[in-house]
């Protein structure tokens, strides 16, 4: 818990991509979403932790910001499964992907993007095809990446209150697998 507890205190201070807010206010605001929406504990802590790739592989935040994909959903998702199961970790892996889908799916979902949102979006592939949109409705954790993908456009608030990460650090050590 040290290790993840330490990237919200240290990077997790960095500017968020271009948003109006940091990377941890970003991540504390999407778990509070899904916090009011009563979502599980594994939901909570996936919509919590949904962008630690940004931090944890060789490729950072900045240089997807600079045009080059640094695929974070599959390095935070590989990064958590060393604490989690995969009801934590495959939201998070699948969080990109449900961009890329809602925009293929579902009308004005685009135009609801930030100007940050639709430039990461150009650089992870863009709307999915009609393959793709079908492979993304046969993973069993789709339904949970399309929320967690809500909220994560959502948390994005300068001026949003957020509980911080003791809030969290309980319901995390709850879903730490042994």
């Amino acid at each position: 818990m040290h290790q993840i507890a330490a990237l919200f205190a240290g990077e997790g201070g960095a500017e968020y991509l271009g948003e109006p807010v940091t990377q941890a206010q970003h991540m504390f605001q999407a778990a509070a979403l899904a916090e009011r929406e009563g979502a599980s504990p594994a939901l909570v802590a996936a919509a919590l932790l949904h962008d630690v790739g940004h931090f944890t592989g060789a490729v950072h935040g900045r240089d997807l910001m600079a045009g080059r994909d640094n695929r974070h959903s599959h390095q935070g998702a590989d990064w958590l499964a060393a604490w989690f199961g995969p009801e934590v970790t495959e939201p998070v892996r699948l969080h990109v992907a449900a961009k890329r889908y809602l925009c293929a799916v579902e009308p004005g979902y685009f135009d609801k993007l930030s100007e940050a949102s639709v430039y990461t979006l150009s650089v992870q592939g863009g709307p999915m095809s009609a393959e793709e949109v079908a492979a993304f409705e046969a993973d069993p954790y789709s339904a949970d990446a399309v929320r967690l993908r809500r909220w994560d456009e959502a948390a994005k608030e300068p001026d949003a209150d957020d509980p911080g990460f003791e809030h969290y650090r309980d319901l995390l050590t709850k879903l730490v697998r042994p």
